[in-house]
């Protein structure tokens, strides 16, 4: 049975700033405190799963299990129809350590190139976890359909922001105002979800 997340306090088991950002301009507004696994310290437990709702529940787990409070996580990444699917789950990989995104997206575009697609279509999933301390847990996944371009543009948004522009727009996310980006993105659908069912 679906339960609802009360007022007060919640943990977003991410380090990536970003993420942070958007989560807090979407749960806030419902009356939610949202604090990162970054502020309180938390590591950053190994993301060993195969699929994004396995490695938003691991990360959600931890951060519930270490805090006694309800925590949110999301995993998320760039689908490519003619790279099958890559980078997927291994989207943050892709950029490295130190996160280098250019990096990351320049690899997509050069194995586009090496394979001559004509099919340019990608798609952002993004899987929202919520895990109460006493082991109830969540999962609402939303995604957003368009295609790659390159060179990238735009400075907002983070990580393949610059290259993806969603259909039915000519900006990237990169370049779109973080309202407009964030009332249609592949987090916005996955809390669309969780709010009708959650909040």
């Amino acid at each position: 049975m679906t339960r609802k997340l009360g007022k007060g306090r919640l943990v977003a088991a991410t380090h990536n700033k970003g993420k942070v950002r958007e989560l807090k301009d979407l749960f806030e507004p419902a009356g939610l405190e949202v604090v990162s696994a970054i502020e309180l310290g938390l590591p950053e437990p190994e993301e060993t799963e195969q699929t994004f709702a396995g490695n938003a529940l691991i990360k959600a787990r931890a951060a519930a299990e270490a805090t006694g409070q309800p925590a949110l996580s999301d995993d998320s990444g760039l689908e490519v129809t003619a790279l099958g699917g890559m980078p997927g789950v291994h989207t943050a990989i892709w950029a490295g350590e130190p996160r280098d995104f250019y990096k990351a997206m320049e690899k997509v575009e050069n194995l586009l190139r090496e394979i001559d697609a004509k099919d340019r279509s990608a798609r952002f999933v993004s899987t929202l976890a919520v895990v109460w301390p006493d082991g109830h847990e969540e999962v609402f996944e939303g995604e957003v359909h368009g295609t790659l371009v390159w060179p990238p543009r735009g400075e907002k948004g983070f990580g393949f922001d610059p290259v993806f522009v969603a259909d039915g727009e000519t900006e990237t996310f990169g370049e779109m105002d973080p309202a407009k980006k964030h009332a249609m993105s592949h987090r916005a659908d996955a809390f669309r979800k969780l709010k009708a069912a959650l909040l």
